[in-house]
């Protein structure tokens, strides 16, 4: 077991995965470095949300390496893995997990009480960021009373709050409508960039990430925009299928070990906290 290069914050190698017997991820290997955003694009069943479990600690891969930072996520037991999920890492599914009995901005706020910030604290940076999300005026409103959309963004605010080391995103606008997935996205990266946040998120809707780029013609990109994310990646079936289109933070981590082990090294068996979890993991819909 090698640790990951210094200038990555986040760093797989190999990572198989399987449901049933049915593979998911097949010898999937990728670098994030701090700071950088990086989106994933393809169908539905690509194995994107399996792989985004893996990298964040949800879910344990069958073999292969995960690294935050000097930290082997693949060798800790679940409890460890939740606390780093919660200290450090930041989640927004496609559908927003709100708890019904909070109001907006207890919602928003729950991670940063969750990790002992004070009750004034919690509330003000919730409230900037729901207002960042144009939904300050939801903030007393419980679940319920909200539209879908403006769940979504309550749930958007409640992962940015704490300002987590690396942000995941599986299919964060799904919810929205086609006009608001573009502005919610814009917002979202925005905020990562501003605050210094990782980002590694998901989509079956490359429109929301990439430029209309013209086969042939240089100018079209930059005609259509800049992309939103540094680097835009591709998985069909289980496998990274390379770089999509480059954005300006491209750094070339797109590689993929088709076999897992190609260096001889597997996952390492760690300790694991002795809550007596297999190797499967489970997975949890909601990180704070």
């Amino acid at each position: 077991m090698a640790a990951p290069p210094d200038n990555d914050v986040l760093w797989a190698r190999g990572l198989h995965y399987a449901y049933g017997g049915s593979p998911a991820l097949q010898g999937v290997s990728i670098g994030v470095r701090s700071g950088e955003i990086v989106s994933v694009t393809g169908p539905r069943g690509s194995g994107k949300t399996t792989l985004l479990s893996c990298l964040s600690g949800q879910l344990t891969p069958h073999h292969g390496e995960v690294w935050f930072n000097s930290v082997p996520i693949h060798t800790l037991g679940r409890t460890s893995r939740e606390r780093l999920r919660r200290d450090r890492f930041g989640w927004v599914g496609s559908e927003p997990q709100l708890i019904p009995e909070l109001t907006a901005w207890e919602n928003a706020a729950l991670p940063l009480l969750l990790v002992g910030a004070g009750h004034r604290a919690a509330r003000k940076a919730a409230m900037e960021w729901l207002e960042r999300l144009d939904v300050g005026e939801c903030a007393r409103k419980r679940p319920s009373a909200l539209l879908q959309s403006q769940r979504q963004r309550v749930a958007i605010a409640r992962a940015l709050a704490p300002a987590p080391a690396i942000l995941f995103a599986d299919e964060p606008t799904a919810p929205l409508h086609q006009a608001e997935r573009a502005q919610v996205m814009r917002t979202l990266t925005t905020a990562a960039r501003s605050h210094g946040i990782t980002v590694v998120l998901t989509t079956h809707d490359p429109a929301v990430m990439l430029p209309k780029v013209v086969p042939g013609d240089p100018d079209a990109a930059d005609a259509a925009g800049p992309t939103l994310a540094d680097r835009n990646l591709s998985m069909v079936d289980g496998r990274l299928n390379g770089l999509v289109s480059p954005g300006p933070g491209e750094h070339g981590h797109d590689g993929n070990d088709e076999n897992g082990s190609a260096d001889g090294k597997g996952m390492a068996a760690g300790d694991d906290d002795s809550d007596g979890e297999d190797s499967k993991g489970a997975a949890c819909s909601l990180s704070v």
